[in-house]
């Protein structure tokens, strides 16, 4: 099911672009239908990037602690961004059965 409203501490992925397939929290939702966007490691809360929403697929996990954050105006490290997001960017490798080819 796709999530269609965007939430600040919302997780979505980059459909559109060089970032194509990159995952960000959604840091501000402006109201021209764009949201601002970090990762913690390539845009980061200094200089976030802003995306259209056409351009985003909103995942249903929201970072709460995160979002607590950016909601009461308190200062947020771009390393917690980058490690709640680090799952999702950085893909562990599949374990294999044992079976060496």
């Amino acid at each position: 099911m796709k999530n269609k409203v965007p939430a600040v501490g919302g997780i979505c992925e980059s459909l559109q672009g060089r970032d194509k397939n990159r995952f960000y929290i959604i840091s501000a939702i402006n109201a021209d239908g764009t949201v601002m966007v970090v990762d913690g490691n390539f845009k980061k809360f200094a200089s976030p990037k802003k995306k259209n929403l056409k351009h985003l697929r909103l995942l249903p996990e929201i970072s709460e602690i995160i979002g607590e954050k950016l909601i009461n105006g308190d200062k947020v490290f771009d390393s917690e961004v980058y490690s709640a997001l680090k799952t999702y960017n950085c893909p562990q490798p599949a374990e294999t059965d044992g079976e060496n080819k």
